[in-house]
Order: structure tokens, then sequence, then C-alpha cells
């Protein structure tokens, strides 16, 4: 099998499905609170260095071999300070949130995950510890996961719903879908959340966001300020609700940091933006496994064969006679990049459309010959392929009258004489009117004109006939 692209730039394609969100919400407000205090980088737990990421210390460097007290106090004040002005403000609003945590923070904050639960916020996992994984072999990883896992459950009395590790490998993803979890979310690729296949296993992904998400207030370019971020949340909040009025309904992650947003000048934005949303009609304010939930239910996966991994047998009987007669296309197109793009109706037929271009004139000349005449002997034998049969059939040109097929008859040998292949028109696009019609303009053209609107045509013809295949 030809080596093929993984990414997937299509995602939900040019019309998303409707999210159909409970209550008929224009939006869904996911937020998430991430819960690191106490399993970050540092010597006490038996790392190598001390941390140096998402802190108020600009610059910040990791120390190795010593413990930086002023990093190790700004993690304590988000789970000593931070957390609970979080938990009065949503537990106030009647807001749930979603926790990412920690399992070792977790470990060491019992009063923490007790509120949490008293909340009845739902608490994922955020990993064993956090680290970063880029460069974890891919074994450690696993055992790590699978720890995190174990010492979640044991601490919160419940195995996680959900996963989200962050600083993430490229074996992340498809490691924690191994593990069964009701969804995971170290993506940022989308505004609604979508099937992954994972081997056997259909794992849902809700897409997470870096950018609406205080973690900037530590990094640059960032906010200075809580109305800076406010301003942003507003603004995207703005167009995500416009989108929803529109009848194409988005959900919205912010992610928090207790050491960052739990700060009082910060925490003024958020509060700003929470008062702004709630202002709202149809604002849905759900915890990650709630939108999990109602994916499973109103939008469940659906598999279907892809192109994209079929081997090459497969995808040249399947696809060999999408261009009249003309496996060779099909058989070219296998050697390309192929990827998610290609699973899609217009994504195969540029691969295939891309091979039919790039050939020399004879072989398209061949593609255009192979094309049967309109409504000629091969219709009336009935020896036409099962789509040109189909085609010719939607104008109506199976049920021809005795005086309609002479005129066909004359109009082809004509047309066929001047140029040297079979008029060709996507017949499906016209009527049995507009094809006479274009029969009779285009005769008098010039063949070099009509030989590059023939292979339009042929193009065209290819195009609809996935569309019976693919979405």
């Amino acid at each position: 099998m030809a080596p093929r692209y993984p990414r997937d730039f299509r995602g939900h394609g040019p019309t998303p499905p409707d999210a159909q969100w409970p209550g008929g919400a224009k939006i869904a407000v996911s937020i998430v609170l991430n819960y690191e205090e106490g399993g970050e980088n540092c010597l006490l737990h038996g790392d190598a260095q001390s941390e140096a990421f998402l802190s108020d210390i600009a610059g910040a460097q990791p120390w190795p071999g010593q413990r930086h007290w002023n990093m190790e106090s700004i993690y304590d004040y988000g789970a000593r300070a931070g957390f609970w002005r979080l938990h009065r403000l949503f537990t106030g609003r009647n807001i749930p949130v979603t926790i990412y945590g920690v399992a070792t923070a977790l470990a060491r904050a019992p009063e923490q995950v007790a509120a949490m639960q008293a909340a009845g916020w739902e608490i994922a996992s955020h990993g064993l510890k956090w680290v970063e994984h880029r460069d974890m072999p891919e074994e450690e990883e696993r055992r790590q996961i699978a720890e995190a896992i174990r010492l979640h459950t044991e601490v919160t009395g419940s195995r996680p719903t959900g996963w989200y590790t962050g600083r993430c490998s490229l074996n992340t993803v498809r490691l924690t879908a191994e593990q069964g979890l009701d969804w995971i979310s170290d993506t940022y690729d989308d505004d609604l959340p979508y099937w992954l296949e994972a081997g056997d296993r259909d794992q849902l992904v809700i897409p997470y966001t870096l950018e609406a998400n205080d973690m900037r207030f530590a990094t640059a370019p960032g906010y200075i300020t809580g109305e800076q971020f406010f301003q942003y949340l507003k603004d995207s909040f703005d167009v995500l609700y416009a989108e929803g009025q529109a009848g194409a309904a988005k959900m919205f992650s912010i992610g928090l940091h207790c050491r960052l947003i739990g700060r009082p000048g910060k925490i003024a934005g958020l509060m700003r933006f929470l008062d702004y949303a709630q202002s709202h009609e149809g604002v849905w304010f759900p915890r990650r496994i709630d939108i999990a939930d109602h994916w499973r239910k109103t939008h469940p996966h659906k598999r279907f064969e892809r192109p994209s991994q079929m081997d090459r047998a497969r995808f040249v009987a399947r696809f060999g006679s999408i261009f009249e007669h003309s496996p060779w296309i099909a058989e070219r197109a296998y050697d390309l990049e192929l990827g998610p793009a290609h699973d899609s109706a217009a994504g195969l037929h540029n691969a295939l459309a891309r091979m039919f271009r790039s050939a020399p004139a004879d072989e398209r000349m061949g593609v255009l010959r192979a094309h049967p005449d309109l409504a000629g002997k091969l219709a009336q034998a009935k020896r036409l392929t099962e789509e040109s049969t189909a085609e010719q059939a939607s104008a109506a040109l199976d049920a021809l009258t005795d005086a309609e097929r002479a005129n066909f008859e004359a109009l082809n040998a004509e047309y066929t004489a001047k140029h040297g292949f079979p008029f060709i028109i996507a017949v499906r696009d016209n009527t049995k009117a507009s094809i006479l019609a274009a029969f009779r303009a285009r005769i008098a053209n010039d063949t070099e004109t009509e030989f590059a609107t023939a292979c339009k045509q042929v193009e065209r013809i290819a195009e609809l006939r996935l569309k019976d295949i693919l979405q």
C-alpha cells in the first residue's frame, strides 16, 4: 500500500453537522479548569529540575538539581487561593466545569477534590504528572497513562471519563484512545466534537483550545489585563453565538488554570465574561462529559470504506470506472499522497482528475473516445456501463421517439466526423432539450476548443459518479 498522509484537513467539511445542543442552545460553553498544582516538575516529585512553564515568572528556566522556591510558591497559590476563588465563582453561578486533573496533583489535594465532587464537576485526567511528553518513549508513556488512570481512580473513587495531556507526544492521542475513555481532548482542530477511528475503536474527540486560554497571561504574545481576556472571550463568543443563531451551533472551550486566572486582577475579566454570556438566551454550560454523551446519542459514528485505506486492487476495482473504461487513472491516483482529505467525493475527484489532467493528450483522447454516443447504438443494445445507462436515463435519453433518436444519431455522426471523438456532456446537469441545444452549438467549435470542453465534461461526469458513492 502506498504511504498515506495522516493529517486530516477536511474534518466536518463544508457543511458541519447541526450540533442540536439540548434545549436548542445556540452555543455550548465548555469551561475547563486545569488542576496541576503539585504535579509539576519539582525535585520533591522525583524530577531532575524545577518547573519553568506557565507561571508569572517571566523567562523562567528549569533549575537542574535544585528546587525553585518562587516557582513552587506560585503553584502553591493556585491550590491555596486560586482554586477556592474559582470554586466560589462557579458554584455561585451554578456553572459546572470540567477539571483537567493531574493525578499526582489530585493526590496532594484531598480538600480540593472533595469540593470538586460536591459541586458535581467532572474530573478528567490530565496525565500522571504535569511534564513534557515529547521525547518520552512510547512504552513509558503507555505505562504512565495506565498509572495515571489507576491513581486517579484511587484518589477520586471513579475512573476518569476523559483525558487531556497537554504537553503531549506524537503517540499521546493513539495511546489514550486505547484506554476506552468517553472522550479525549489533545487536539485543537475544530469547533465541534468529532470521531477518530483508532484501530477498531471509535474514539470521540472534543477539541480543546490554547487561545481562549488564560495561559496567554504567561506567554507572549498574551494578555496583560483581565479586560483583554474578557474582550477576547467576548469576541469569540459573539462570533460563535451568531453562527448558532444562523443554525450552525458550535462549541466554545475556555481553558483556565488556578494559579493564573485565580489571581484577583485576572479573574475580573472572567467574571465580566460570565456576566455577558449569562445575559444571553440559549447558552449551554456543559461539562465535557455532557458534550460527549450528547454527541454520542445525536451524532453516532458511522464507519465507511475509506479510499485512502484501501489496498491497490480494491481501490482500482472501486474507482477504475469513474472515468469511462479508464482504470489507469485510478491506478495512478493510488500512488499519490492520499489521506483523510481524499475520503470524500470532492477529495477523491481531485486526485483522479489530477491524473487525467496530467496525462498526455493521446491518453486523454482515449478517455474521450471510451465514452458512448448519446442515445446511440450501444444504448439501444443495452451495452452501456451501469453508470452510463443511469446517466442517460436521467435525461430520458432511453425513451426517445423515433424522430428524436434519428436526430441524435445525425448529430452524433456529424460531431464525431468533425472532432474525432463523441459528444460528451454531463447528462445529469441537463435536460433533453438543453443537451440538444448544447449539441448543436458545440458542433460549430474548433476541435481544440471542443477537446478542452469535452475534458471538462468528463471530469464533471466523474464528480457526479463519485457523489453517488461518497459524501
